[in-house]
């Protein structure tokens, strides 16, 4: 177990891979329900939404690593759970991913 101990499973990790799976799923359901045309948006080149889905992930990355580097993850707020849950500054980071997200499936 050593070998993985440096991994951070928290709640926000957690709820990532949860949602990416939910995401993934959905996405599999869409293609077999409603198989789709590609599509040409403000990029000029024909996209699918699994390359929407692809774009979205990478940006969501770059956000993340970004806002780690030049802000951090110090607690914005604590929430009166318990002893005290700490909400992470990079929840900010999330909603920005989140935002970004559907302007790429909306747009591209």
């Amino acid at each position: 177990m050593d070998s993985i101990a440096w991994m951070a499973w928290t709640l926000p990790t957690a709820i990532f891979f949860t949602l990416l799976a939910v995401t993934l799923g959905g996405m599999t359901w869409l293609a077999a329900a409603y198989p789709e045309a590609e599509r040409v948006g403000v990029l000029r080149i024909p996209t699918t939404r699994g390359d929407r889905l692809f774009v979205s992930l990478i940006v969501a990355a770059v956000v993340h690593l970004l806002w780690i580097g030049l802000v951090g993850t110090d607690a914005i707020a604590t929430l009166p759970i318990g002893e005290g849950v700490e909400i992470s500054s990079l929840w900010i980071a999330t909603l920005i991913s989140l935002a970004s997200t559907i302007a790429i499936f909306r747009s591209v």
